[in-house]
């Protein structure tokens, strides 16, 4: 069993939970992420590490309220306890080396940004943070972020918190000014990643995307989290989550991501309606 130890709310829709797990604390690195169940009937939920701490023996996830689970989810506190906590999972984002990096990340992605964001601060690189939500009742993590990067601008689409417009504004923005970047780093919805990676192609910048698509197993057994990178079928839980952006077919992948939204749908006001007698 693996305890609650902390809960907070970072807004209407999304919980930040620290949970006692001490080998996948040790063990966990920016970009991977665990498997969790809440109890022996749940389903398996891939959720990334947003933190790890070695010393605490915890790690933190970040989690949005979409389906029946992570309603579920939402409904424990701290001193309760989780059935299985298994990971780290997925490979480790490959940041060494990397002198000046563009950072953007929308919506829930700036819960995966966020520890790449640290962990580039730690060795030195000049990062610049571009973040991007729909509207100012959505941000996460604002402030955590900005003392990670040497450059911040938070962005929305309706203007209400930061500059209006798109997180693809921001960087094209400094693109066209002729500041330079040794990669870029894309994480967030499948569209604003493709945007992304439509205008760094245009300069010629590597950019990594992160691919959190639908898993069950997490050990590359199923299938499920099959997509196409470069013409070729690869795995995001054993193979990433991260990829060359410009080689994944995202077209694709959006397509397999919307197979279940209806379910969700359901699930959700289902456990909505029984959240009483969970």
């Amino acid at each position: 069993m693996y305890k609650i130890i902390s809960k907070q709310a970072l807004n209407g829709a999304v919980t930040r939970m620290e949970i006692d797990a001490p080998r996948v604390a040790r063990a966990g690195k920016p970009g991977q992420f665990l498997i969790l169940r809440i109890d022996e009937r749940g389903e398996r939920v891939p959720l990334t590490l947003a933190a790890c701490d070695p010393e605490r023996g915890s790690v933190t996830i970040i989690f949005q309220k979409v389906g029946l689970t992570t309603f579920r989810l939402d409904t424990l506190e701290p001193g309760d306890s989780l059935r299985d906590v298994a990971g780290p999972l997925g490979l480790p984002t490959e940041i060494h080396g990397i002198k000046r990096a563009a950072l953007l990340a929308g919506g829930l992605g700036v819960a995966i940004a966020y520890p790449i964001a640290r962990a580039l601060k730690a060795q030195g690189t000049d990062t610049r943070g571009v973040l991007g939500f729909r509207g100012k009742d959505l941000v996460i993590l604002e402030d955590e972020f900005a003392r990670c990067c040497s450059s911040f601008e938070c962005m929305t689409d309706d203007g209400s918190n930061g500059r209006k417009g798109f997180v693809t504004d921001g960087l094209r923005a400094a693109l066209e000014s002729g500041e330079r970047f040794d990669r870029a780093f894309a994480i967030g919805p499948l569209p604003m990643m493709k945007a992304v990676c439509g205008l760094t192609k245009q300069f010629g910048l590597p950019t990594t995307v992160s691919m959190n698509s639908i898993m069950i197993d997490g050990t590359g057994m199923c299938g499920c989290c099959r997509l196409t990178v470069g013409g070729k079928v690869r795995f995001a839980c054993v193979d990433g989550p991260d990829f060359d952006g410009h080689l994944v077919d995202f077209d694709e992948a959006m397509r397999r991501g919307s197979l279940y939204i209806d379910e969700e749908k359901r699930a959700a006001h289902e456990c909505r309606l029984l959240a009483g007698v969970i």
